[in-house]
């Protein structure tokens, strides 16, 4: 739960100006997704969240200037995002629990696998499309490997 409300707050101030912890916790919630105050100022602590000037001086969030993507590796999401996989060719399709598949295929995504030409995220189904047969093979032991699957 933790590292989805991760991803989802990093995408939230990639679309967003979040101009204070409770803009950022009405967006939230309107995306389904309760926090306390005490739970949100931790998730900034642990994302490393800094306030940056604007051009007319207004302060907002924004992720450290080393972060790849608005999503948390892979390696990161697979143990809890994983539930089972079933590929044929290039394709690998991913079962993940509901809500989950958008931050699963931005990781694969942004995570720049080479093996990976692209996602399309439902919401509980990942289908993951591989340069070729064997990359899906690769593909499939990797997540396979990470998810402890």
């Amino acid at each position: 739960m933790k590292t989805q409300r991760h991803a989802l707050i990093l995408r939230l101030i990639q679309r967003h100006r979040v101009h204070s912890q409770e803009q950022l916790r009405d967006l939230l919630t309107a995306e389904g997704t309760e926090v306390t105050q005490a739970t949100l100022s931790r998730d900034l602590r642990d994302l490393r969240l800094a306030k940056v000037a604007d051009p007319s001086g207004r302060a907002h969030y924004a992720a450290p200037s080393g972060h790849v993507g608005p999503f948390p590796p892979v390696d990161q999401l697979a143990p809890t995002l994983v539930l089972s996989m079933e590929g044929v060719g290039p394709l690998l399709v991913v079962r993940t629990p509901p809500g989950s598949a958008e931050a699963l295929g931005g990781s694969l995504d942004y995570g720049a696998w080479d093996e990976v030409l692209g996602t399309i995220a439902g919401d509980d189904t990942l289908l993951v499309i591989a340069r070729s047969e064997e990359d899906r093979v690769n593909v499939a032991r990797r997540l396979g490997e990470m998810a402890g699957l």
